[in-house]
Formats: structure tokens, sequence, C-alpha cells
């Protein structure tokens, strides 16, 4: 019996990679006279952890969701290899494990809401006796209860997509890949379905969505992967890919000689109405500067960090 603390199981549970990605690659022929290959995964390398929200990045015809359908067992890769909960894809097993959104997804025109998230519930395996309640819970969460029963066909494009995503949440999945969530929502949609992520995480669930919306990814996103022409480019922490690097630091009274020392470590110093601003990178020369201005008398009258936005991060390393 283990006698580890609680709170060291919980954070060795929370580091477990539920995706490992390690080179996959995908080629398709093209062309019906004139065979060419087109590579559109090129040996692309990642890790997914428990009760993480990971944002997957990238241009239009970048490899996403070809990556996507590869982690599914819905095409099969070319080089490479990926597992999902420890088992090598494609599989059944993990597939049961995982509700699945698709970029586009295809809902019975003939069917109401009601009955395409119970069949859907029913093909995952679910009890007839539990269906029912599952699948009023799962249309309740993503607000399309009120509309259960009219037919799919006379549904918007925002509703058909929330009534795709009740099917991938109906048979309480341990985790969600979901390929552009908020496609088609209105502004209500999209906050719904924001808080509905977040939910799924505060209740253990690790989520995998790939989405072209920057602003969704910055507000929940724990980690961000951005693929550049079927190749990873970024992989990190959003806290690490966004943390300040530049300061400047504004300071009056600054002496001569305190002045000798920024020109000694070669920084960029402007002056304006008798205060001097100074240009620092990196965290350790902005505390040795700080602790050498208050050495020599100067006084600090402020500190502006200036990171990244996620929006320049992506056009600087993905375009």
């Amino acid at each position: 019996m283990s006698t580890a603390p609680k709170e060291a199981v919980a954070s060795n549970d929370e580091q477990e990679a539920l995706i490992e990605v390690h080179g996959l690659k995908k080629t398709f022929q093209t062309g019906l006279f004139v065979r060419k290959t087109v590579a559109a995964v090129k040996g692309v390398s990642f890790t997914v952890r428990r009760r993480e929200i990971v944002g997957f990045l990238g241009p239009n015809g970048s490899g996403k969701t070809t990556t996507l359908k590869m982690l599914l067992g819905l095409i099969q890769p070319t080089g490479g290899h990926a597992s999902m909960f420890g088992m090598r894809v494609p599989s059944q097993q993990a597939r049961a494990r995982i509700g699945f959104l698709p970029e586009n997804p295809y809902v019975y025109p003939y069917l109401t809401p009601r009955e395409f998230v119970e069949m859907s519930g029913m093909l995952s395996g679910m009890k007839k006796a539990d269906v029912r309640t599952a699948t009023e819970r799962a249309l309740d969460r993503t607000g399309v209860l009120y509309a259960a029963d009219r037919p799919v066909r006379k549904l918007s494009k925002g509703m058909l997509q929330r009534s795709a995503l009740a099917a991938a949440l109906v048979a309480d999945p341990e985790m969600l890949i979901l390929d552009e969530p908020m496609s088609g929502l209105d502004p209500v949609g999209r906050k719904q379905v924001r808080d509905l992520i977040l939910e799924e995480r505060d209740a253990g669930r690790t989520i995998f969505f790939a989405t072209h919306i920057l602003s969704d990814v910055e507000s929940l996103c724990d980690h961000v992967i951005i693929l550049k022409e079927g190749e990873v480019a970024v992989a990190d922490s959003l806290d690490v890919l966004l943390r300040a690097e530049r300061v400047d630091i504004t300071i009056a009274d600054a002496s001569d000689e305190l002045l000798a020392h920024f020109d000694d470590e070669g920084l960029t110093v402007r002056r304006a109405s008798g205060t001097v601003q100074v240009v620092v990178t990196g965290q350790r020369a902005v505390t040795d500067n700080l602790r050498k201005t208050f050495e020599l008398g100067g006084v600090v009258v402020s500190v502006q960090p200036h990171g990244d936005t996620l929006e320049e991060l992506f056009m600087r390393r993905a375009l």
C-alpha cells in the first residue's frame, strides 16, 4: 500500500501523458494523370498531459486536422507513431474514453438533437437506462435542450455545432478532442462553450482542441502547440510563451555613474523630461539592474514589462 501524501499522488496523476506523439508523418498522393506526393504532416511530436487544456494552432493547411484524424484512427500515418492512454493508436479501447467533435460535424437531418445524442450514447456503449438522463444533461449543458425535439434540418449552424458537442459529451469521456469547437457560434454560444471547457477541466477532464480563434486559446489554455507547414513550430506552456522578457525601467535622479553602468552593459537608454528609460531584456538582467540603480541612488519611477500577445507569437512563428 502506498504511503505517499495525497498531494504527491495528485501531482503525479496530473503529470500523466494521455497523448504521446512521436515523429508522426502523413503524405498523400494527388493528381489524376501526374501523381504527386504531398507531405501534410512532417514528423510531428508532442505530449498532452492529464487535466490540461491544450490549444492546437496553425494556419490553414498546416496539418492540424490530419494529425487529429491520425490520432483517432480515421486515417493511417505514413510514419511515426502515437499513443493515447498508453495504448498505441489506432485503439478501440482508447477511442472509447474520448469524446470527439469533428471540424464539420454531420448530424442526420431527419433526426432531432435528442435522437442524435441518444444514438451517439448507445454507440458509445452506454446502457439504455442511462442514455436518456445523460442526453438531457448534455443538451442542457450545450444550450440545445430547448430545441431538443426539433428536426435538425431546421436548426442553425451554431445549433448543429452544439448538438454535435453534446454528442461528444454524452458518454462522460475522460478526454475531449475538439476540432474548431467555436465554429459557427454566436458570442453567447462561444461563451457557453468556453465555460463548458473550463468546467470539464475542473472536473478532471483533458481537453485538446484545434482552433483559429486565438483569444479563446489565450483565455483557456494551459499549453499551446503551433504547427507550421506540417511541423511543430511551438510547443510550450502559455505562461512561458507569453512571459515578458523585455522591461522598460524609468529612473529619476540617474547619476553619471549609473548612466556609465548602463552604457557598459550595452543597454538602450532614452532621456525625457528629467528621467531616463532603460530597456532591459531577461529576468536576471532586470533584477541586477534594479539592484544597481538603488545602490547608485537612482529613483525608480516605473517598471513596465512588455510580453508578446498570442497573436504576435503566432504571426512571428507560424507564418
